[in-house]
């Protein structure tokens, strides 16, 4: 039988479908009681795995061998930890007026969430940039969220978060840091193993998460918080949403040009500077909000669908370039001593998995 193929031209990611389902199963079936119970167990354990994922996939080597291209690296770490929450303390004057309070702590909330991997490279490549700045930028900033993220909702968010305090921050690490650790530490013997079944594994890694969005939206149901938001208040936050990633791949682009940054890794700047990871934000989100998690990871599933198809337009404009690639890279060279975009072009055609 032919394997049925997601549509090019469709602009809808097929997983943003599955996640959307998900909350709708959630509506109609929340669940309640012992299921929730279970249910949250379940999640926990999932969100442990995937984390033990991510820290077996991981190339300790790689990883110390981007440390050389600390200034593309630092740049984007920035962006992602610096700028961006920056940009959502400045939305608090939209309250009450364009967004609720729990919309507006799920929009912070997002502003503090590591970059995403899969889908930089993707773009990246797509756009003939930097592609090995662009893993090892990914790969970093999800890293560093693993930390970084908690801290930072624990100083931004405080009791916002519902019932949120440092006490979550330290569940969080623990949840998530030492099965990131573990996987660090056992990849020497499920490394191999993790290689040879990548397709296998990614369907773990998005089934885990959608056992998050499930779970995070039934109690979000049971407690009938939803409620609380209108058409409005969603159109709102869909215009909110729209002029922060503008803003943000608007400024990771000229300012890369402002700091002396050659194209191709000014590309994997912009990419992997102006996005936000769905897969590393739910799992943290139900974590730090518990009950409260549903609003919470809303303004997240909007901001992930839309980088993912305002991207795609950007990327593969920058692909029809008819400029010397080349000729500019090597102008440029030695700014951040990262490997030039020419060498990756093999994997122009590469598409964006949700990350």
């Amino acid at each position: 039988m032919k394997r049925l193929k997601w549509p090019s031209w469709m602009p809808v990611d097929p997983y943003i479908v599955a996640l959307l389902a998900t909350v709708g199963v959630a509506a109609l079936l929340p669940a309640r009681g012992t299921a929730a119970d279970v249910a949250s167990g379940t999640s926990t354990a999932a969100v442990s795995f995937l984390f033990f994922l991510y820290g077996a996939r991981l190339s300790t080597r790689e990883a110390l061998d981007g440390l050389k291209h600390w200034r593309l690296h630092a740049t984007v770490l920035a962006c992602t930890f610096l700028v961006f929450p920056v940009l959502g303390l400045a939305a608090k004057g939209l309250v009450p007026h364009v967004l609720t309070p729990a919309l507006y702590s799920g929009f912070l909330f997002l502003t503090l969430v590591p970059s995403t991997i899969q889908s930089s490279i993707a773009f990246t490549s797509m756009a003939r940039g930097n592609v090995p700045a662009a893993i090892c930028a990914g790969s970093f900033s999800s890293l560093a969220g693993i930390l970084l993220t908690p801290l930072l909702a624990a100083a931004l968010l405080g009791s916002r978060g519902g019932g949120f305090s440092a006490d979550s921050a330290v569940k969080i690490v623990l949840q998530l840091l030492v099965p990131f650790v573990a996987g660090q530490l056992l990849r020497r013997w499920v490394g191999g193993f993790l290689a040879r079944h990548k397709k296998v594994l990614g369907y773990v890694d998005r089934a885990s998460i959608l056992l998050v969005v499930y779970t995070a939206f039934s109690a979000g149901m049971v407690q009938g918080i939803w409620s609380q938001v209108t058409p409005w208040r969603l159109l709102a936050l869909l215009g909110v949403e729209a002029v922060l990633l503008t803003v943000m791949l608007t400024l990771t682009w000229y300012g890369a040009k402002r700091l002396g940054f050659g194209r191709g890794d000014r590309i994997a700047i912009q990419f992997a500077g102006s996005k936000k990871s769905l897969a590393a934000g739910l799992p943290m989100a139900s974590v730090l909000f518990g009950a409260h998690a549903s609003l919470a990871v809303l303004p997240l599933m909007l901001f992930h669908q839309m980088q993912l198809m305002v991207c795609a337009v950007i990327a593969k404009r920058r692909s029809r370039d008819p400029r010397d690639f080349d000729a500019e890279e090597s102008a440029g060279a030695g700014v951040s001593g990262a490997p030039r975009a020419a060498a990756t072009r093999t994997g122009a055609g590469t598409a964006p998995r949700s990350g």
